[in-house]
């Protein structure tokens, strides 16, 4: 019985060390994807686009902030366009009506940062918003609110700060795609984890 129990706890701690392996993995591909970003040179732009529907995406050379996180998981083959519209159709009435909108509109609602909100306290890991910075980690999303009261988000990558402390973020908030230290900069209002 004991040889069955050791088994079964190692059995345990290696799918826990491999599950943990493949968040890490998972994790690690969508900082890099969202640093390869910065390589490319995009002009802010928040103009209304009409684009393809599945995997549609605004100019290569255009994009605000929700544009970098949809990039990101594009490269990974997660299509955030078609996630958001599927669930915003079937579950309208749990996405906030900010824009008067009475139906989906799948050009433009997965590149809000409410709905991507949503969408991610829906189907990912809702994390703390602390003022730790460990306990934001590369692959996480984060959302802000600016002085101005406009909301904003970010992806956490594995880069640190000049200081050493912090992960960077990869964002745009009218610069293009950069990565740049400020997950304290602005008020934090939401913090997650999504794989698909």
């Amino acid at each position: 019985m004991k040889k069955i129990l050791l088994c079964f706890s190692f059995f345990l701690f290696v799918a826990n060390a491999m599950a943990q392996d493949k968040e890490i993995t998972f994790a690690g591909k969508l900082s890099e994807a969202a640093i390869a970003l910065t390589k490319q040179t995009v002009v802010y732009d928040p103009s209304y686009f009409s684009i393809p529907y599945p995997n549609g995406d605004v100019p290569a050379d255009k994009g605000v902030c929700t544009d970098v996180v949809i990039r990101a998981y594009r490269k990974l083959s997660i299509d955030l366009q078609k996630e958001v519209h599927q669930d915003m159709k079937a579950n309208f009435g749990k996405y906030p009506k900010t824009w008067g909108m009475k139906r989906t509109d799948r050009n433009i609602d997965h590149r809000r940062v409410p709905n991507l909100m949503v969408f991610f306290a829906r189907y990912g890991t809702v994390c703390p918003t602390s003022d730790n910075s460990e306990d934001y980690l590369a692959g996480d999303i984060v959302c802000w609110r600016l002085s101005s009261g406009l909301t904003h988000i970010g992806l956490v990558v594995d880069k640190k700060s000049a200081d050493g402390k912090r992960n960077q973020i990869v964002h745009n908030i009218g610069q293009g795609q950069v990565i740049e230290d400020v997950l304290f900069s602005y008020k934090i209002i939401g913090h997650y984890r999504y794989k698909k």
